[in-house]
């Protein structure tokens, strides 16, 4: 079978499609037979060697995957039936998903949910069932789309186009933040109603004119920073990445004096009953036309050199990798 290998050599990161043998799978309980994998920004990272994603080589990247059970020891799961895999160290720590086979936990399987196929399932993936984990961070935080305007940053990204996307199914108004002109048909395409730059969002004061009710922020650093201060009173911001830094040059201002709420946003170790939720709302909630408007679908040989388009921010929306 066909695996995406990561070796080290002289401190840089070499990636290349090789042939391996199922006995080179490391421990678990499930093995499956991947059909459909995709690339995140983590992924970019791990593959380029931009980021320290990987700490032991070689490795297969990946960190989601779908595909069929072709043998299980876990009562949950048996051959034959549909299952997909996002995050748990995978593709990280353990070999993940850009492999024609995946050996793994049965406790970081999910069942296909049922009105999703495989394909469908890696085009939402990791970024869009962050985007879910998101929305559902609004709502529990009791943001509604009569409360006003809902920002994101990062929006041509994985996590920000199924959040516009999923945001203006739910009756949203969505506004959009986007480095790059030519993304702009894309975005209003899949919901939102007004874009701004991201120019507009590299200095800030403590605190600014109030203008969201809510935020999916994917940047981090000033962007983030800027959308803190712009929040409305009891606003809330679903913080989940960091494409942009990971500092945060804010003040506790729009917190005490606002009442405003950063809520951090994972989904690596999210609990079994709240991710088997967010999967059941993007069957429910994702518009069909998102899986359509925002994949462009490669091959295992590819991914090496979207992993770098990705890192130059040359990608809009969501890479599907065709593994079988």
């Amino acid at each position: 079978m066909q695996a995406l290998i990561l070796e080290q050599h002289d401190g840089k990161t070499l990636a290349s499609v090789q042939n391996i043998e199922e006995n080179q799978l490391p421990q678990g309980d499930v093995t499956v037979d991947i059909q459909w994998s995709s690339l995140n920004y983590k992924d970019a990272l791990a593959i380029t060697g931009t980021g320290k994603i990987i700490r032991n080589f070689p490795m297969v990247p990946g960190i989601d995957f779908a595909g069929t059970v072709r043998n299980s020891e876990d009562p949950r799961f048996h051959a034959g039936q549909q299952v997909l895999l996002t995050g748990w160290g995978v593709g990280e720590n353990h070999w993940g998903g850009l492999a024609q086979r995946a050996r793994v936990k049965g406790d970081w399987l999910v069942a296909q949910p049922e009105g999703m196929d495989a394909r469908q399932a890696m085009i939402v993936g990791t970024a869009g069932f962050t985007a879910m984990l998101c929305v559902m961070a609004l709502e529990d935080a009791g943001i509604r789309p009569q409360d006003g305007e809902i920002i994101v940053t990062g929006a041509s990204g994985g996590v920000g186009s199924a959040a516009i996307a999923l945001l203006h199914k739910l009756g949203y108004q969505v506004v959009a933040v986007s480095g790059r002109e030519s993304t702009h048909d894309y975005l209003r395409s899949l919901g939102a109603s007004r874009i701004l730059g991201r120019d507009k969002f590299a200095e800030t004061r403590p605190l600014e004119k109030q203008l969201w009710a809510g935020a999916v922020d994917t940047v981090g650093d000033k962007v983030l920073a800027k959308v803190l201060a712009q929040m409305n009173y009891g606003g809330c911001v679903a913080a989940c990445g960091l494409a942009g830094g990971f500092a945060l040059p804010t003040t506790v201002m729009p917190f005490i004096l606002r009442n405003v709420r950063l809520q951090g946003v994972d989904s690596v170790m999210t609990p079994a009953e709240r991710r088997a939720e967010a999967w059941r709302r993007l069957v429910q909630d994702l518009p069909s036309s998102f899986y359509s408007q925002s994949a462009t679908e490669i091959t295992l040989d590819q991914a090496p050199e979207y992993a770098q388009k990705i890192m130059n921010n040359q990608v809009q929306g969501r890479t599907l990798v065709k593994v079988a």
